[in-house]
């Protein structure tokens, strides 16, 4: 009975580990060798648009940008589901219909209450 180190059965798996990696670091040293490289001060500075920068970097922003942001993001992927929805109409039926109309109640009524909250008010 033999041991193999190797089974035969992982050997292409290690191939192609293999030629990913040497992929990688072959497309980087070339991409090393051939690109231009003339650092200088302007453009070796950290705002490379050459606007120095007028107040910390790190200061704090108002927790209400967060707020809208996120009310922004999660309303903005809520109405992506109104997409495929709209493209299938014909083919879902009244079943169909009537959960969209509960979709957008529901988030409707997250609309309003954030509204209420006085999440939207920018001041």
């Amino acid at each position: 009975m033999t041991t193999d180190l190797l089974p035969v059965n992982y050997l292409p798996i290690v191939v192609f580990i293999t030629i990913a990696f040497g992929f990688g670091a072959v497309t980087i040293l070339i991409g090393y060798l051939v690109r231009p490289s003339k650092p200088y001060k302007e453009k070796l500075y950290a705002y490379e648009s050459g606007i120095h920068p007028l107040t910390d970097a790190r200061q704090m922003f108002p927790l209400r940008y967060y707020m809208i942001a996120m009310l922004f993001v999660i309303f903005d992927i809520e109405v992506v589901f109104l997409y495929p929805w709209a493209v299938a109409f014909q083919q879902l039926g009244l079943f169909a219909l009537v959960e969209m109309i509960i979709f957008l109640a529901i988030l409707f009524v997250g609309y309003f209450y954030a509204w209420k909250k006085g999440a939207l008010e920018w001041d």
